[in-house]
């Protein structure tokens, strides 16, 4: 559910990250804390993925699920009696069937959906299970997704994803759901409340790729679906959580620029409605998800180079149990608990050690699977951190394997989307943008500048309206610091970004002259344009304060084609045919305006592509492009 355009780096890994690399996705864990479940295969395609339950302890396989040779697998939860329920996707079919599987292993389709289906959830007592549906989609959910081509009358209609309950014992083929949320009600996310008579969503009117910016905390009754607002609150929300005593409501509460890319500050609200306070504020790190259980309210952090667990309500606002500087992910959010708290269970990996399953007691998380031990990493990786305009900044040094330590060399640096997101740890190796650049011996630098997650909310913030200001002079102060103890060459520079990150290329471009070679994947070069064509103008006003019809100025003052002709860097441009965040124009017009400066420049517009590269034989033609980009006007430059 939780995607979101962070680097390009990512985005073009996709495919294969290595001939046998094993996943592990959607992870959910039993409430009793023995057992975790995960759909899992190898990125090849060469063995099928299944559910696969494993003891929590030693990693062990209790049982193997694939009941549907035709389907694909997604969305694991557990029920209070150790039920486990997913999604099972035939895509010829266009359906999604919901199915449960109890202790065991005896299999129940409960619901038969013609659409999309995303976020099964049992309610308190175990008898029904909730359920975002999205029937017949036009698309899949969610703005990185390809958008809906745009012809006939526009506007006039969107998906709608709603809510749907099902009883566990019943069977209810496609044609006779009747989702239980109000038409015309996009429904973001949901829990609920203690007392299984409703839920506490975040939900907003409209088209629901654009309007989750302006999303409300509402609670729907579970039987009549009537809808009453909680708040609206002052930020953009995710996580909405519910008191074990069904009296308040917690939230995460901050800038945010993507739905998925989650960081903020914890927030609370009474559940019979009033105004949200900051439980947080002033913290010194980005909440990043939440979970309310009868022990207390629980969480994930990104604290500058570490993603840690915590438990808020200290005096000090949360109490780390677990810190460690590596990627966590489970479930729609970063790790899942027992029932008790004192179980926890997550996906970790870094940018040396490939994905495996961490598990045990919440203080003392330990790996218990082994299946990508044996896979080589293509880099070394440190953390780095240094000052600049009075904020300390951290970010990622990649070292390819292969190169001498001694000598100098070329470096990529790398710069995430959002901006409200962060480079955080994520296995190198195998098929990859960044492993193809370590192999080539290019050093890779991933900077958080003001901006980004990592360095609580104050700095998230520091970019409001000074786009391509202090964020890059933080990246160039990072290289600075980085040609400090790296042998990086400093005339061998260049530069790589999507979607923000995108825009921050093109931006350099006509800002600085230090990098010989630029790839700006799914950029933005004129805000003005952009404001008007793109399929998500809500993420803008948080950003910039104002529309762009009440406030062109701002808007122009970071638009790279208002200074096109300070542009001299060759650039290579990518983006998707059906890209609904950041259209294919913005590419186009960076593309002829560079052509018209005289500066090399190539563009590529990837068919039936939206903001991410999906497709295995695109994101391979992305790689062999950039790479030959690079090695043509940055390793050989002198």
């Amino acid at each position: 559910m939780r995607t979101a355009c962070a680097a390009v780096l990512m985005a073009t890994t996709l495919p294969a990250q290595a001939a046998a690399l094993h996943k592990f996705e959607a992870l959910a864990i039993a409430p009793r804390g023995d057992v975790v479940a995960s759909v899992e295969g190898n990125e090849d395609g060469k063995t099928r993925s299944a559910i696969v339950v494993r003891n929590v302890v030693d990693g062990r396989v209790v049982r193997r699920l694939d009941p549907c040779a035709a389907c694909t697998y997604s969305d694991l939860a557990y029920g209070p009696d150790g039920t486990l329920a997913f999604l099972s996707r035939d895509r010829s079919a266009g359906t999604v069937s919901l199915d449960l599987a109890d202790q065991r292993a005896r299999l129940r389709t409960i619901a038969t959906i013609r659409g999309i289906a995303q976020e099964p959830r049992f309610s308190p007592d175990g008898r029904r299970v909730a359920l975002l549906v999205t029937l017949d989609a036009a698309k899949e959910a969610g703005a990185t997704q390809a958008g809906a081509r745009q012809v006939g009358e526009i506007g006039e209609t969107s998906d709608e994803q709603r809510l749907a309950i099902f009883d566990v014992a019943a069977n209810i083929p496609s044609a006779a759901i009747r989702p239980v949320s109000p038409q015309g009600r996009y429904i973001y996310e949901y829990d609920w409340t203690p007392d299984g008579r409703g839920f506490v969503a975040t939900t907003a009117l409209g088209n629901g790729d654009n309007n989750w910016w302006v999303v409300t905390i509402d609670a729907i009754d579970a039987t009549t679906g009537a809808v009453r607002q909680i708040a609206k609150p002052a930020t953009q929300a995710n996580f909405p959580r519910v008191s074990p005593d069904g009296q308040t409501v917690a939230y995460i509460g901050g800038l945010m620029s993507d739905f998925g890319s989650v960081g903020g500050d914890v927030w609370t609200v009474p559940f019979a409605g009033g105004q949200p306070v900051n439980t947080t504020p002033g913290y010194k790190a980005s909440v990043t998800s939440l979970t309310w259980l009868p022990g207390g309210l629980y969480g994930t952090i990104l604290s500058g180079a570490n993603q840690a667990i915590v438990r808020f309500g200290s005096a000090k606002g949360a109490g780390v149990l677990w810190s460690a500087p590596m990627s966590l992910a489970a479930g729609d959010g970063r790790v899942v608990f027992s029932r008790d708290g004192r179980v926890a269970a997550a996906v970790a990996q870094d940018f040396e050690r490939a994905m495996s399953i961490y598990a045990g007691p919440v203080q003392a998380l330990r790996q218990v699977t082994h299946d990508n031990d044996a896979l080589p990493a293509a880099v070394s990786a440190r953390s780095i951190t240094w000052t600049n305009g009075g904020f300390t900044i951290q970010g990622w040094l990649l070292t390819p394997r292969n190169v001498d330590p001694t000598a100098r060399a070329p470096m990529i640096v790398s710069v995430h989307g959002g901006p409200a997101a962060a480079s955080t740890p994520n296995y190198i190796g195998g098929q990859s943008v960044s492993a193809d650049l370590a192999n080539a011996g290019y050093y890779i630098f991933m900077p958080n500048p003001r901006g980004s997650y990592g360095q609580g909310e104050a700095f998230t913030l520091a970019n409001r309206r000074d786009f391509g200001g202090g964020d890059l002079k933080d990246i160039l102060a990072g290289i600075d610091a980085v040609e400090k103890v790296a042998p990086v060459d400093e005339h061998r520079l260049g530069l790589i970004g999507g979607s923000y990150g995108g825009f921050m290329a093109m931006w350099a471009n006509t800002q600085t002259n230090r990098f010989k070679g630029i790839v700006a994947a799914a950029g933005l070069s004129n805000w003005i344009s952009y404001y008007g064509t793109n399929g998500i103008d809500q993420w803008m006003l948080p950003f910039f304060g104002k529309s762009m019809y009440d406030d062109p100025k701002v808007y122009w003052d970071a638009s790279a084609i208002n200074f096109i002709k300070r542009a001299h860097t060759p650039t290579f441009i990518y983006v998707g045919e059906r890209d609904i965040e950041v259209p294919p124009t913005q590419s186009i017009e960076y593309w002829h305006a560079l052509k018209e400066m005289g500066v090399p420049t190539s563009l590529v517009i990837y068919a039936d592509e939206g903001h991410r590269i999906r497709d295995a034989a695109h994101a391979a033609d992305v790689r062999k492009r950039t790479i030959a980009w690079f090695d043509k006007y940055v390793k050989a430059a002198q």
